[in-house]
C-alpha cells in the first residue's frame, strides 16, 4: 500500500530527527545505528528526493489543495537534511585539523605528489551513485588462499592496473561483532583510493563465531599478515611496509595486530614469522574488550556478546585471556607503530568514550604519532560506501599513510 504524502514526509522527518540525535540504549541501539547510519550519509540524495516528492505534490494537487501538514514536515525535513550534508562538510577540517596537529602544520609539504586543493574538495561526481564502488584503474584478485580451510581463509588484493614493484600495503579486516561479515563488503571506498594511488591492498575473511571461538579470528589475521609478508612482492607490494586497518570489529583485530607483534599465542606453529605492522588506522573500533575500564557499554558487550557468542563460557577461562584480547590493555607491552584512530561522534554501537581513553593511553605509552579523528555527526559504519563523510575519512587516512611511508623510507638506510 502507498504511502500517502503526509505519512511519506513524516518518516522522512523521524528519520532525520534520528539521524541528528541518535535514539540510544540497549533495545533501540541498532535500529536507531541503521537508520541513522543511512539517513547520514545519504543525506544529499534523501533531500533531492524530499524536494522532487514535494515539488510533485504540489503540482498534482495545486496550492490550495496541498496538505500543509505535510509541507510542514518537508520543510522540517529539508532543514534537517541540509543540517547533515553541513555536518558531514565539517568531516574536512576535523580530518586536517587532527593531522596537522599531531604530524605538525607543514606535514603536507612531505607529500609525494604535494597536496592540493583538489586533495581536500568533495568529489561530487563520485557520490553520485554510491553503491557504485569500482576504479577503472584498479584490478582485483579475488579470493586467494591464505590458510587450510576454506572460505573464510580466503583474501582479494587491490592493486593498480600497471604493474608496480616495491609499493606500500594495506590490510584491510572487516567487521561484524566477530560474527558476521566478508571481505567484499567493507573498505572498499578506502582499498580503491589507495590502490588508484599506488598502494596494494589486502582485505581478508577470518573465521566467524559462535562456530569459530576467540583466539581463532586474529590468528587467521596474523596467518593472513605472514601471507602478505611472503607473497606480496608477486603483486607489487613491499613486505616490508604493511599497515593494518579495519572497522568495529575488523578495528579491534587491526588495533590488537599492531600491539601484539610476534606474540607467540597468537602465532601457533609459526611463531618465527615477523607479525608487526609499520601503522594502523583502526574506524570505530572496539578496544575495551575486558571491560576493565568498568564502562556500562563495555560490560554489556562482554556479558552478552563476547562471553556468550566469541570468547565462549569454557570454565577454564579467565579475566586474564579477555585481557589479553584487548587492545586497551596491551598498550606498553612494545612499540606501537604510528595510530590513526577515527570514531564517529554519534556512534551508538560502540562509545566514542572507548575510542578517547584508547587515544590517551596510546598517547601517554607511545614515541610514534598517535592521531585520533573525532568524525561529526558520524554513526558507526559511516565509511562502508562513498558519501560526503567518508570521502573526506579517506582522503585524510591516505595522507597520514602517505606521511608515515615517506617518512619511514626517508629514515631507512
Amino acid at each position: 500500500m502507498r504511502l500517502s504524502f503526509r505519512a511519506r514526509r513524516a518518516v522522512q522527518l523521524a528519520l532525520t530527527a534520528n539521524a541528528i540525535r541518535p535514539l540510544r540504549g540497549t533495545r533501540v541501539g541498532i535500529p536507531s545505528f541503521v537508520t541513522g547510519w543511512l539517513t547520514s550519509e545519504l543525506a544529499p540524495h534523501l533531500l533531492a528526493l524530499t524536494v522532487t516528492d514535494t515539488a510533485a505534490h504540489v503540482a498534482r494537487r495545486g496550492v490550495r489543495n496541498t496538505d500543509r501538514t505535510g509541507l510542514a514536515l518537508a520543510a522540517l525535513s529539508t532543514v534537517g537534511l541540509g543540517s547533515l550534508i553541513a555536518s558531514a562538510q565539517r568531516a574536512k577540517d576535523v580530518v586536517e585539523q587532527a593531522l596537522a596537529e599531531t604530524l605538525g602544520p607543514e606535514y603536507a609539504r612531505s607529500l609525494q605528489p604535494p597536496l592540493t586543493a583538489s586533495d581536500l574538495a568533495t568529489p561530487w561526481g563520485q557520490l553520485m551513485l554510491p553503491f557504485r564502488m569500482r576504479h577503472p584503474d584498479v584490478r582485483i584478485d579475488r579470493d586467494i588462499a591464505y590458510a587450510q580451510g576454506g572460505k573464510r581463509f580466503l583474501l582479494d588484493v587491490y592493486r593498480p592496473y600497471e604493474p608496480v614493484s616495491g609499493r606500500p600495503v594495506l590490510l584491510q579486516i572487516h567487521g561484524g561483532a566477530w560474527m558476521t561479515g566478508n571481505k567484499e563488503q567493507q573498505g572498499v571506498p578506502l582499498m580503491l583510493h589507495m590502490a588508484a594511488r599506488g598502494w596494494v591492498c589486502v582485505a581478508i575473511n577470518y573465521p566467524l563465531s559462535p562456530a569459530a571461538r576467540w583466539p581463532r579470528h586474529i590468528v587467521a589475521a596474523k596467518q593472513a599478515l605472514a601471507w602478505v609478508r611472503r607473497n606480496i612482492a608477486d603483486y607489487g607490494g613491499d613486505p616490508t611496509f604493511i599497515a593494518a586497518t579495519g572497522g568495529s570489529a575488523g578495528g579491534h583485530l587491526a588495533a590488537l595486530l599492531a600491539l601484539t607483534a610476534n606474540d607467540s599465542a597468537f602465532q601457533p606453529d609459526f611463531e618465527d614469522v615477523d607479525t608487526s605492522v609499520q601503522a594502523c588506522v583502526p574506524h570505530y573500533g572496539v578496544y575495551d574488550f575486558a571491560a576493565t575500564t568498568g564502562a556500562r557499554a563495555s560490560q554489556a558487550r562482554l556479558r552478552h556478546l563476547l562471553a556468550r557468542y566469541v570468547v565462549g563460557s569454557d570454565p577454564d577461562l579467565s579475566l586474564d585471556d579477555y585481557v589479553a584480547a584487548s587492545p586497551l590493555d596491551r598498550i606498553g607491552e612494545t612499540e606501537p607503530p604510528p595510530f590513526f584512530v577515527v570514531h564517529g561522534e554519534h556512534d551508538t554501537l560502540v562509545s566514542v568514550r572507548e575510542a578517547r581513553e584508547f587515544v590517551r593511553r596510546l598517547r601517554t605509552a607511545s614515541t610514534n604519532p598517535v592521531v585520533y579523528a573525532e568524525i561529526p555527526g558520524a554513526q558507526h559504519a559511516f565509511d562502508i560506501f562513498p558519501s560526503i563523510r567518508s570521502a573526506h575519512v579517506v582522503r585524510g587516512v591516505q595522507r597520514f599513510l602517505d606521511w608515515v611511508y615517506l617518512n619511514r623510507k626517508a629514515a631507512t638506510p
